[in-house]
């Protein structure tokens, strides 16, 4: 079920109704209700993938009774692997199965030899990645005590199957979202608002700016060859104005969706491409994903407090990990080094703490200096992009050999005027709101009837330039 579908604009309503006025004076109904809606949303891609999740979420909450009951550290260490084996073993096996059977096969050609191994025909389950990812975050602080493991199974239930950020994340840690299942909810009219705002502004970022970039962005990458180096360029702009659009977007419309049941997630994404530096760059990029694996890969690994080998073998192992994290594709991975290598310079000067506070923070635009190192770092941003898009690495390397080159047009192609005009509308708001969660939650001080003709006007935007319906990019992760 996609946010931006019909089903989901009658889904919704219904769950809220029954959700704050039949269940209002019951926890227990409320978060059932919950667990319930989620199996809906998630089962409504196929009822096959709610085999995994429940599965997934009956063994986590086993783990963590048993790790509350043992107090040997030996059979703790053999609870925690179980759990961590069962989960990696399942996202293992879904998602880079015939991915490393193919690898295998190409390493042996290399030789001379053929092979000709069984590969699968396997429906990777949808956001497998996301709440792996999050049930693993439950049974890790539980085995080191920083969080108290629950006997509730319909909050535990709830808390892995939250319908708003299943399948794409923000992903949450159980540290924060778990206890907010535990405590009665009453309706807050200003979260209520402030979430139907945020729900507002993902979907101009899906709907307006995401859809319509991947409509040209696809038709420029899938047939590279027969276009100009302009047009090329045009292509890699557009998207990496699709991804931010398309992921930030559902991150929005997940934590505004959460805000109307009265919970509160982290923020996912900080406006990154106003970044001077690619340390502030990845510190404001799908910041769930990136504090993960600080906090449960990065640092139990050694973190920083070892020699600058320890910090360049930890960042470059973390950054593999992300790229492989995204999908089974070598591009992933040369992305993901690609983005390494951009970060290695920084982390060699001790520059990769440097700009922490938000550009321009006391003035309207960015001096000369931030703005050549915005346009720097954006320019490296859109290059990495090049092969996260790209179908193979042949692929991205004949993208950007093509991109580089001065060949002639051979095929025109019609981009509508509109599509350059409302990214830079989209660039001046999130500019202007640079400094909030998200880009229209504090609006200047205007008149009320202001700012609900500036609602009006996004809401009929999304009518007018409402470009072909598409799935998240993200789900595929």
């Amino acid at each position: 079920m996609l946010f931006n579908s019909l089903e989901f604009a009658i889904f919704l309503p219904v769950v809220f109704t029954l959700y704050w006025f039949i269940f209002k004076k019951n926890l227990r109904l409320q978060n059932l209700l919950i667990v319930c809606a989620s199996y809906l949303f998630y089962g409504w891609w196929d009822w096959r993938f709610l085999t995994l999740i429940i599965f997934s979420t009956l063994v986590d909450f086993t783990i963590g009774v048993l790790l509350k009951k043992e107090k040997k550290s030996v059979k703790r260490k053999i609870y925690l692997w179980t759990s961590i084996i069962i989960n990696l073993g399942f996202l293992g096996f879904f998602k880079y199965y015939n991915f490393f059977i193919e690898s295998f096969t190409d390493a042996f050609s290399l030789f001379g030899h053929e092979i000709k191994p069984n590969t699968l025909n396997i429906i990777l389950p949808v956001g497998i990645s996301f709440y792996t990812f999050q049930t693993l975050s439950y049974t890790i602080d539980v085995y080191k005590k920083k969080l108290e493991p629950t006997s509730n199974f319909i909050a535990f239930a709830a808390f892995v199957s939250f319908f708003p950020q299943l399948v794409a994340g923000p992903i949450e840690r159980a540290t924060n979202l778990l206890p907010q299942f535990y405590n009665s909810r009453k309706f807050d009219y200003s979260q209520a608002v402030l979430g139907l705002r945020q729900i507002l502004w993902g979907l101009f970022k899906k709907v307006i700016i995401a859809d319509n970039c991947a409509k040209y962005a696809n038709i420029i990458f899938n047939d590279y060859s027969n276009y100009d180096s302009g047009t090329l360029l045009i292509g890699a702009l557009f998207f990496t104005f699709q991804i931010y659009g398309d992921f930030s977007g559902y991150s929005d419309i997940a934590i505004g969706t959460s805000r109307l049941f009265g919970f509160n997630l982290m923020q996912n994404f900080a406006f990154p491409y106003f970044s001077r530096d690619m340390a502030e760059f990845w510190r404001r990029w799908h910041i769930s994903l990136s504090t993960w694996f600080r906090d449960y890969l990065y640092i139990p690994l050694g973190g920083s407090k070892g020699g600058m080998k320890m910090k360049i073998r930890n960042t470059f192992i973390i950054f593999l990990v992300s790229g492989f994290w995204h999908g089974a594709n070598w591009t992933f991975i040369f992305w993901g080094l690609l983005n390494a290598l951009y970060f290695l310079p920084l982390l060699l000067q001790n520059k990769n703490r440097v700009n922490t506070n938000i550009v321009a923070e006391n003035s309207w635009l960015p001096n000369l200096k931030e703005t050549m190192q915005m346009l720097v770092t954006f320019s490296l941003t859109v290059l990495a992009w090049i092969f996260f898009r790209a179908d193979s690495l042949t692929h991205a390397f004949a993208y950007i050999s093509h991109l580089l080159s001065h060949e002639t047009n051979t095929v025109s192609l019609s981009i509508p005027k509109e599509i350059p005009y409302l990214i830079i509308l989209f660039l001046f708001i999130e500019w202007l709101g640079r400094k909030s969660k998200f880009a229209i939650e504090k609006l200047p001080i205007i008149p009320k009837y202001v700012r609900w003709l500036f609602y009006l006007g996004l809401i009929l935007l999304l009518f007018l330039y409402a470009g072909q319906e598409q799935e998240f990019i993200y789900f595929q992760f």
